[in-house]
């Protein structure tokens, strides 16, 4: 049981990276798509401006990028989450009461996952959790001085 708890305090922090480096980098893919039509074949390129299509792209891509660096992960992943929910109600719901009859299973999974991280945050390696330990480390110069 003890060599579990050994693993779990390395492997807790590595988890929390893939899940965050993987949802962020499958979320502005479709951003991508509908942004600049990349990947080719992947999806329709929606018209610049257009509601709410384009904007869905621009959040999934910019949210995608931010929570992939960990940066400002709580925030971004906040905004996918409801992104997301809008999406699942907008579009899938009207459809059938469960994602799994109205196709919004992806919708209602990146929901949750993004909702996950914006309680938890980008764990201990993101650039949030860099600038968490430097700002409650004292900074040597003032030290000197």
């Amino acid at each position: 049981m003890a060599k579990m708890m050994e693993l779990s305090k390395v492997n807790g922090p590595l988890g929390v990276l893939v899940f965050r480096v993987v949802l962020g980098f499958l979320f502005a893919s479709h951003g991508t798509v509908k942004l600049f039509g990349w990947p080719p074949d992947a999806g329709t390129v929606a018209a610049t401006g257009t509601w709410p299509s384009w904007w869905a792209g621009l959040i999934e891509l910019v949210a995608g990028l931010l929570v992939m660096a960990g940066f400002f992960t709580r925030a971004a992943a906040f905004l996918a989450s409801g992104t997301m929910a809008v999406a699942y109600f907008w579009r899938h719901q009207p459809d059938g009461l469960l994602p799994i009859q109205n196709g919004g299973e992806s919708a209602a999974l990146y929901c949750f996952a993004f909702l996950l991280l914006a309680f938890t945050g980008g764990g201990a390696w993101a650039i949030d959790g860099l600038r968490r330990r430097r700002a409650a480390q004292p900074a040597a110069h003032d030290a000197r001085t």
